[in-house]
């Protein structure tokens, strides 16, 4: 089923479009790449998405449902900055989570912390960027939601704990989870993802399975990356 329709989406921040005209479909079930350079549009199009944006020309449904009260029911939204307050304990964060999202699963928030082997009493001013980041990860993965939207989670923290990240984000998910995850660290991303929906300057350059798009170019992900933007560029 579709987890994800945009038509014709339009966002300017003046005269400047950031999405310009942007039109794509998502099913569930997959775990999608949103590849792009710096200011290609990810972030804006991940906020309109979240219901964060709610001036924009076109039409979004996400989850059933336009952006708003409704659709925040169901998607879990991690922002590419941090959002947690550093006096804060990892404990004080999985309680304000759980008074305000009621799809908060403490067991599996207390899973995802093994598993990144972070203590539920660690302030969060005492963590690395990777730990704080990983503790990001544990809270908005621990949703029962039906669409999770990562703004560039593996930007800033070194290789290993990349890997990590990444493999924390897909060893729980439901069969019928979306989840969207924006980078420009394709090399890294590429072994997780099923999809891939290539932006630039607000619009979408390739689409596509990561499999069939491999069997056409021949290529890797980073590659057919390079090779495309090389493309537009001329």
């Amino acid at each position: 089923m579709t987890a994800v329709s945009v038509r014709s989406l339009t966002k300017k921040y003046g005269a400047f479009p950031a999405l310009n005209n942007l039109s794509f479909t998502l099913e569930e079930g997959n775990v999608v790449g949103l590849l792009g350079e710096n200011g290609c549009g990810k972030t804006t199009l991940l906020k309109v998405l979240a219901g964060v944006l709610l001036r924009y020309d076109g039409d979004v449904e996400i989850a059933g449902y336009h952006p708003g009260p409704e659709s925040k029911a169901t998607v879990s939204f991690l922002p590419d900055e941090s959002f947690l307050a550093d006096g804060d304990r990892i404990s004080r964060c999985a309680d304000m989570y759980g008074d305000f999202f009621a799809d908060f699963n403490r067991a599996k928030f207390d899973d995802m912390l093994q598993f990144f082997m972070l203590e539920p009493e660690m302030k969060l001013s005492q963590l690395s960027k990777g730990m704080r980041e990983k503790a990001q990860i544990a809270l908005a993965m621990s949703r029962d939601a039906k669409v999770f939207l990562l703004d560039e989670p593996i930007s800033g923290v070194d290789p290993a704990a990349r890997d990590v990240i990444l493999r924390a984000i897909v060893r729980n998910l439901e069969p019928d989870s979306l989840v969207v995850i924006s980078t420009h660290l394709i090399s890294d991303i590429e072994p997780v993802l099923d999809r891939v929906l290539m932006m630039r300057y607000g619009q979408v350059l390739l689409e596509g399975t990561v499999d069939d798009l491999r069997e056409e170019h021949g290529k890797s992900m980073d590659q057919l990356f390079k090779e495309v933007y090389q493309w537009s560029a001329n």
